[in-house]
């Protein structure tokens, strides 16, 4: 079959068989139905038509289990689909512990991405076979949408906010990408591959070409590089701001009283807009980076975070902007 264009596409991630059962449950459902209304349509317009002898017996009323059966009767297959469905939902959106994440930045009219390890890509994404992939996206300027249709998932990639989809591919090949949002004139040329790659043959690649550092390691760059550290110190004293050692995953009450989480998106409204969230005890004094610093440049940042977090699990807890 012609791979340009299929009416099925081959399932490729270890979801899209139980997507396609679903999917095909829901399709025979709706033939069943459609075809058993028809049918009684047309038993019932030739049995009752007009001069026919039945007719009479339509000024009697329908029996109460009757009007029952076709109100109780849709219930528990309703039911059926809505926990069949959210099961699925549930097993879609929950990504594994172990996977592997990469970083992706959509753009008028491309999809940027980066591996752990440092090397970047562009309209081309490289993932090991029968491993766990989970990519932490975001848009740098309009609605676009992630979607591999071999692997039965598709994720909106929205400015301003963090959005994540995770998929474990179980075929080896090459599969296409689409931006499945229109944004903008040339929308449909936004499209690139997923290239599926036995474990082995991913690690050679990664070590091959071009050598990138890896994000943490940019972002460290990047902190030294805006002077983070003359307000944020990395020995976990108290600065002009709090201290970021060890900060990441825990949580903070600001100047409000509001309590939140330390998190990626947190992070990313800290830097762009940091009045918004100013941690108790502080003053408002950060600047904004909005307009300086990219998307992807965030993203190495709170990477180097993440780091620090790792290199300090037991820092003191202190309180970030």
């Amino acid at each position: 079959m012609n791979k340009e264009f299929q009416l099925f596409p081959e399932a490729a991630s270890s979801v899209a068989s139980s997507v396609d059962e679903l999917y095909f449950f829901l399709i025979g459902l709706t033939i069943f139905f459609s075809v058993l209304v028809a049918g009684l349509i047309l038993y019932f317009a030739i049995k009752y038509r007009r001069g026919n002898r039945h007719v009479d017996r339509l000024q009697h009323p329908a029996p109460i289990w009757l009007e029952l059966s076709w109100i109780l009767f849709p219930i528990p297959i309703l039911l059926f689909i809505f926990f069949w469905g959210a099961s699925l939902f549930f097993k879609i959106y929950r990504p594994p512990d172990n996977a592997t994440e990469i970083t992706v930045v959509a753009e008028q009219w491309m999809w940027k991405l980066q591996q752990p390890s440092g090397r970047r890509e562009v309209d081309t994404l490289h993932v090991p076979m029968n491993q766990p992939v989970r990519l932490k996206m975001i848009s740098q300027d309009v609605i676009h949408s992630f979607y591999v249709p071999a692997f039965r998932l598709k994720q909106d990639v929205i400015p301003g906010r963090y959005s994540t989809l995770w998929f474990e591919p179980t075929k080896e090949g090459e599969f296409q990408l689409f931006c499945a949002e229109y944004c903008g004139t040339e929308h449909s040329q936004m499209i690139g591959k997923v290239v599926v790659m036995e474990p082995n043959e991913y690690q050679n690649w990664l070590a091959g070409g071009t050598t990138n550092e890896p994000p943490e390691v940019t972002g460290a760059k990047l902190f030294e590089q805006y002077r983070c550290g003359s307000c944020h110190t990395l020995d976990g004293t108290r600065g002009r701001g709090p201290s970021l050692i060890g900060i990441f995953g825990k949580q903070v009450r600001l100047n409000n009283g509001r309590v939140v989480k330390v998190d990626d998106d947190y992070i990313r409204k800290s830097i762009y807009t940091p009045a918004a969230q100013v941690v108790e005890g502080y003053q408002p004094i950060m600047p904004t980076y909005e307009g300086q610093l990219s998307e992807e440049a965030v993203m190495q940042i709170i990477a180097y975070m993440k780091s620090m977090t790792q290199q300090a699990p037991a820092a003191q807890g202190e309180k970030t902007e």
